[in-house]
């Protein structure tokens, strides 16, 4: 449950830094409010999935839900670009992620 936990923190994590784009530095209203409200239920629901996890691992897997998916989303939807360095960049990211995970034994 622990690990849903922190997955549901790390989408949330990718709402905020999207709206937070979004928001202009806090002069659009919306997504500053959307950045906002999602950052704090973010950083609640990482608080939770700490309650089982190790630091470092929920960190590390927290940051990097919100990294892969922020870069995701800049490439698909605000057509940021795909470099092979950025990719690479990516794809040891994702294997950090899954190393983490196989780390804490599936706890």
């Amino acid at each position: 449950m622990a690990w849903i936990t922190l997955a549901i923190a790390g989408v949330l994590e990718v709402v905020w830094a999207f709206y937070l784009k979004k928001s202009a530095g806090f002069t659009v209203p919306l997504p500053s409010i959307i950045a906002v409200v999602t950052m704090v239920a973010s950083f609640f629901v990482l608080s939770l999935a700490m309650r089982s996890l190790p630091l470092g691992t929920a960190y590390a897997v927290w940051t990097g839900i919100g990294t892969i998916g922020a870069f995701l989303l800049g490439v698909t939807v605000l057509g940021e670009a795909v470099t092979p360095l950025r990719l690479g960049g990516a794809v040891l990211i994702v294997a950090g992620l899954v190393v983490m995970k196989l780390s804490e034994g599936g706890a």
